[in-house]
């Protein structure tokens, strides 16, 4: 039996509980959470205790953690349980800084334990599914991917304040997906910006809208385009062109009945949000995490993953607030670190 704590009592944090509890030789111990009603009410629901972090970093029967807590937890709680020797599940981003990324990575390392970053798209049935038919060359060699990657409105401005910005906090999910699909690296970045749905998201120091066009190493493309409105749904979509085809993987949708009248045929608008569109992702990926722990398997999102992630999110708002391409270099031939350092130096 592994037993389990988990970090966070939000939204996501009752998204990962409940998942875990259905994994067969799992067993949630501990919530921990700022916010004590909420901590009480999800540990109570699972049969779990409330704890704080030492307890469970000084409980040697904890063999696992998943950090479904605020983005700026996510680094010390990473790095204390690699140094306690907890596998570790951790949401995106890492951290929203390189140095304190590579930092995990490099304890992560250190400790030989295994680290899955939350990734969910990746684990989503209609992306694997259309990766394993490009990976098995139903449209030969992969060309252009066009990511749309649409919110159905902003979240609240204290957040956006804290989030990191558009590049990091939304489209870091569109970086991993670009990277998984087309199986290349960036070699140049390009962003450019507006903010077109509210002007105090401007106040607070973002934009809402964003198109990307990454060119790899091998001389591929990808465009991102982004928005955090979308007045008809949460639109998450993609198509990659091939030597010998195309495929698309398009929206989920509540039902897929569609009805044929006199004057339209319709279907359901897309699901209203992430937590709806990626529900069985993130079943998906709690299963895949225990599977990593009871077989020795790899994870199939990884810290590299976060970090190289980051790495694009960091050149996409700098490309940004310089209106022009960015250099990537190459982050696969064993020079990660350096790569890192220099973004981070050149962001200062």
């Amino acid at each position: 039996m592994i037993e389990v704590a988990l970090f966070g009592a939000g939204r996501i944090g009752r998204i990962h509980a409940g998942n875990l509890v259905r994994q067969k030789g799992a067993s949630l111990k501990y919530v921990v959470d700022v916010n004590a009603a909420f901590a009480q009410e999800l540990a109570s629901q699972h049969g779990a205790r409330v704890a704080d972090a030492q307890t469970v970093f000084d409980d040697p029967a904890i063999g696992a953690v998943i950090i479904g807590s605020s983005t700026d937890t996510h680094a010390e709680l990473i790095m204390r349980a690699a140094a306690a020797g907890k596998s570790i599940f951790c949401e995106k981003p890492v951290d929203l800084t390189i140095e304190r990324a590579q930092a995990c990575a490099k304890a992560v390392e250190r400790a030989g334990v295994a680290c899955l970053i939350g990734f969910q798209r990746r684990y989503d049935p209609t992306f694997a599914a259309l990766k394993s038919r490009i990976d098995a060359g139903e449209i030969g060699e992969p060309e252009v991917l066009v990511v749309t990657s649409r919110d159905p409105g902003a979240p609240p401005l204290d957040y956006i304040r804290h989030s990191g910005g558009i590049f990091k906090d939304m489209l870091i999910h569109d970086f991993d997906i670009f990277r998984w699909i087309l199986d290349d690296e960036a070699r140049t970045v390009y962003a450019s910006g507006s903010c077109l749905s509210d002007q105090a998201i401007a106040e607070a120091g973002d934009i809402d809208t964003t198109v990307v066009t990454i060119t790899t190493r091998r001389g591929r493309l990808c465009q991102i385009n982004a928005s955090r409105r979308a007045a008809y749904g949460y639109d998450q979509r993609f198509e990659i062109l091939g030597s010998a085809g195309m495929l698309q993987a398009g929206n989920a949708r509540p039902t897929e009945v569609t009805a044929y009248g006199r004057r339209a045929v319709s279907q359901d608008l897309p699901e209203a949000f992430f937590l709806e569109r990626y529900r069985a992702a993130y079943a998906a990926e709690m299963a895949h995490f225990f599977e990593v722990l009871q077989k020795g398997t790899a994870p199939r999102t990884s810290v590299k993953d976060g970090l190289e992630a980051l790495l694009l999110a960091e050149a996409a708002a700098k490309s940004f607030r310089e209106g022009r391409p960015v250099e990537i270099g190459d982050a696969r031939d064993g020079r990660l670190a350096d790569v890192l350092a220099a973004v981070a130096a050149a962001a200062q």
